[in-house]
């Protein structure tokens, strides 16, 4: 009896941790093809576990088709691999939940199912597996929005007095302006401070304006210099984007199309002006203007490519 009381307590601390671990998260991301699979959503497996988490309350998404906060902040959900271990005549499948640097979170029990079809086999075991988050009571907490600021203190940084002192030692100057010398034996001063200098700095002469107005002659030439339009200054490496994209309002922000009229960029506003979160067709990353001129900002892999745009709002 001892035993099984004991193992019991172990089951709740561990649910209970589990359960403290999954609330931190807000979104839950499922590829359209998990690992193994020939194709997006075969035997409906994506769409199952998406239905599954949508169920119990938690904010679901595809991996090619993310909110904006969640494009801003990757570390805000947590995405769901399918476990496969399933043998000859019994399908296994368990779930398990890593967060934005792949570290495992949370995996749930083996589900298992000795049906033929594929498709309703996997639908009994992904099911059976779910098990296991239906037994969590989630609510998001919303910590991984919370940041809390960096304090910066100097206070280790004050340098001790000499010991025995009370004061500072005073530095070694090789170069002092004043030398002095008050023994019996010697009298010294020098003084190496700077003396101002009689002579003053002549003031260039520019001759702004020539005019000529004779009979035979009529000139005017004016050498003020002009402001030009010429004085920004565009990111080096940033790759003009062909074409003019025309802005239209929407509640959060803008989207960006072109002539066709087709949508580029949808743009979400942020706290920070002429700084916008952008999600594209092919491509997601950041809208900003810098210098008088518009970029757009995404990675391709690891390289990060910067492209000018020509918005017209």
């Amino acid at each position: 009896m001892k035993h099984l009381f004991l193992a019991l307590f172990l089951m709740a601390g561990l649910s209970g941790m589990a359960q403290a671990q999954l609330n931190d998260y807000k979104y839950i991301i499922v590829p359209k093809k998990f690992d193994g699979f020939k194709k997006e959503n075969q035997y409906q497996t994506s769409t199952l576990v998406k239905h599954l988490f949508t169920q119990k309350g938690f904010e679901t998404a595809y991996e090619d088709d993310l909110p904006f906060d969640l494009v801003a902040n990757r570390c805000l959900g947590l995405t769901v691999y399918l476990i496969d271990d399933s043998s000859m005549f019994t399908t296994k499948a368990s779930l398990k939940l890593e967060d934005c640097l792949g570290k495992e979170v949370f995996t749930t029990q083996e589900g298992r199912s000795k049906i033929k079809d594929f498709k309703d086999s996997y639908n009994e075991a992904i099911r059976e597996a779910f098990n296991s988050i239906l037994a969590l009571n989630y609510v998001y907490s919303g910590k991984a929005e919370n940041t809390d600021p960096v304090t910066v203190s100097f206070r280790d940084d004050v340098k001790r007095l000499e010991a025995g002192t009370g004061q500072a030692p005073k530095p070694k100057n090789s170069n002092a302006m004043v030398e002095q010398q008050a023994t019996t034996e010697n009298q010294l001063y020098k003084d190496r401070r700077p003396v101002p200098s009689d002579f003053t700095k002549g003031e260039e002469k520019r001759e702004m304006v020539k005019q000529m107005a004779t009979r035979e002659q009529q000139r005017y030439e004016d050498k003020t210099p002009q402001a030009t339009d010429k004085s920004v200054v565009p990111i080096a490496n940033a790759k003009p984007r062909e074409g003019v994209l025309y802005a239209q309002e929407t509640e959060n922000g803008y989207q960006l199309v072109d002539s066709t009229p087709k949508i580029v960029l949808r743009l979400q506003k942020t706290s920070v002006p002429n700084y916008f979160i952008a999600k594209g067709d092919d491509a997601s990353g950041t809208v900003f203007e810098k210098n008088g001129n518009w970029y757009f900002e995404y990675y391709v892999g690891d390289k990060l490519v910067t492209e000018m745009l020509e918005i017209k709002f």
